[in-house]
């Protein structure tokens, strides 16, 4: 048999058979005077064999293995250590799925995804909650707000899943009281008020104070009482870190609304 009538036979292309025989996977046969290589019955049946180990999903290094005479493994190793493999993809996939599904619930129960998403279910519907709030207010959402859930839908997605995750049902605990998310509000409305004021203005005090007030104990406590002082302490604006970032995501006199505020709230974890 010629090359294309091979490759024909077992039902692939003669680049692939070519390209086994420059892995090793296929023996070269004789050529015939002509120069053709001269395929036989045996060729034809360990080509069948290659293609039917890639079928199962065996890469080419391990039909090597398989095929090769001094090979450490037998081909029920290979085959077991290919089945582990695939239960892995499959927990891997069942859960990639899960978290889809979870996607396009959101979608449909929200009317769409928020700008920030996807999100935790938590999160999702925080930020509704948030949308009916504005909603029913006058005007455009104070663009503090949006802010606002830029840095949850970053601190969910960061490191130590279980304390963010911790921090996002408190946050919903709080502002489910009633008022709270209206409250919250008025305070987004205070601080973007202060987009073009000065550091001095004497309404980044009120607004300081009113944001201190809307932070509730229950989630106070969840931080320790040095980790609100080092937020609210003179290098958290210019340490170059975490805190830098968000302190730099705020205008000057709003920046300073903010940690004003973390003062005052340490001075209560104190």
């Amino acid at each position: 048999m010629r090359i294309g009538e091979l490759a024909g036979l077992i039902g692939i292309s003669t680049r692939a058979v070519r390209h086994y025989h420059h892995l090793g996977l296929l023996p070269e046969p004789e050529r015939r005077a002509n120069g053709y290589r001269d395929y036989g019955l045996r060729d034809a049946v360990a080509l069948a064999r290659v293609r039917r180990l890639t079928e199962l999903g065996l890469g080419l290094d391990e039909v090597r293995d398989v095929l090769a005479d001094d090979a450490g493994r037998e081909l029920h190793e290979v085959l077991d250590e290919l089945d582990a493999d695939l239960a892995r993809q499959e927990e891997e996939i069942r859960g990639r799925r899960a978290r889809l599904a979870a996607v396009r619930r959101q979608a449909a129960e929200h009317g769409g995804l928020p700008a920030e998403g996807p999100v935790s279910d938590e999160l999702a519907a925080l930020f509704a909650e948030m949308a009916r709030t504005s909603a029913a207010r006058p005007g455009p959402e104070p663009a503090v707000a949006s802010k606002e859930r830029e840095v949850l839908a970053l601190l969910e997605s960061m490191g130590g899943e279980e304390g963010n995750k911790r921090m996002v049902e408190l946050l919903g605990e709080a502002t489910a009281a009633p008022g709270a998310m209206e409250r919250a509000y008025e305070v987004y409305g205070l601080l973007d008020a202060l987009v073009d004021a000065g550091t001095d203005d004497p309404r980044v005090a009120e607004a300081a104070r009113a944001l201190a007030d809307c932070i509730p104990d229950s989630m106070i406590t969840e931080v320790s009482a040095e980790d609100w002082a080092r937020a609210a302490g003179p290098g958290a604006e210019t340490d170059g870190g975490s805190l830098a970032a968000y302190y730099a995501h705020f205008a000057p006199a709003q920046a300073r609304a903010v940690r004003r505020a973390i003062q005052l709230v340490a001075e209560r974890a104190r």
